[in-house]
């Protein structure tokens, strides 16, 4: 048994067969538990949107109120949606909603931190139905402004362009 080799055509077969997506090289502060795997993974792209808030005593400060980015595959087709909450819903009718459970500083100081969300809620039955954790890395910009938020700003919104990567885990089979 161990002198037989695949077939030309299974091999053409695996060859077309979605490629297992590896987990990202990520510092220990943001790790999945151990027996999660990575299930999917969206590049996102679009916006932080910030608004200006009263902050303690007299100050004001930028405040998150959600991202509004559009998630794409791997071959670059839209896939779905990251919305507040934070949330993320996919074409296929799946949806998670996450809360922050660490983070780390971007590797380019001027992005917004890498994440390691737990999930809270999940929602329909395709990709994303039993995703347990989730990873933003790779991300490029989405900070707030330095400035502009001050009593004349009240409540003003800027949104703070943004890409990052995020890798959806769930429990390995």
């Amino acid at each position: 048994m161990l002198g037989n080799s695949p077939t030309s055509a299974q091999g053409n077969a695996q060859n077309n067969s979605p490629q297992k997506e590896s987990a990202p090289d990520v510092p220990d502060a943001i790790q999945v538990p151990a027996g999660e795997e990575v299930v999917l993974f969206a590049h996102a792209s679009g916006s932080q949107i910030y608004t200006c808030q009263a902050a303690a005593g007299d100050r004001f400060s930028w405040t998150l109120k959600g991202p509004d980015a559009e998630l794409r595959d791997r071959n670059d087709k839209v896939i779905g949606q990251h919305s507040a909450g934070p949330t993320w819903k996919l074409k296929d009718g799946s949806e998670v909603t996450a809360k922050a459970a660490a983070q780390v500083d971007s590797l380019d100081a001027d992005s917004i931190p890498w994440l390691l969300l737990k999930v809270a809620s999940n929602a329909g039955k395709g990709s994303l139905a039993k995703v347990t954790s989730i990873q933003r890395v790779h991300t490029k910009g989405g900070k707030p402004p330095a400035e502009g938020c001050d009593a004349s700003h009240r409540d003003a919104e800027n949104k703070s362009g943004y890409t990052a990567d995020y890798y959806f885990y769930a429990p390995a089979k």
